[in-house]
């Protein structure tokens, strides 16, 4: 199963995400539903990156995925960021919707 946790900061802006482990839909190499969350997060730390011009902070291991939004950015990027990152929870929640055994999704608030 995939844990995913969103974090939202105290103006309700989304700049953080955890995901943790793997899904266990299907043997590795043919596991349609970690293939989805796996493109739906790398794509959106992608896009914080080269679209929003972000230096994001990024932690990537086997089964483990943080990105987070530094605090020191400007509002436009923020607003930027904020677009890409509930669109990466869209996509997330409409890949949960058809496979909910495998992902759970919570929401939590950073400190």
């Amino acid at each position: 199963m995939t844990n995913i946790k969103f974090f939202k900061n105290n103006n309700g802006d989304i700049v953080k995400y955890i995901l943790k482990g793997h899904t266990g839909f299907e043997e590795s190499g043919k596991d349609i539903v970690c293939s989805a969350v796996s493109v739906l997060a790398i794509t959106g730390a992608n896009s914080l990156n080269e679209v929003c011009n972000i230096n994001i902070k990024v932690n990537m291991e086997d089964g483990y995925l943080e990105v987070l939004i530094p605090e020191d950015i400007d509002t436009d990027k923020r607003d930027k960021a904020n677009v890409v990152m509930e669109t990466i929870l869209v996509g997330i929640k409409s890949t949960m919707e058809s496979y909910p055994e495998y992902i759970t999704l919570e929401y939590g608030e950073v400190e």
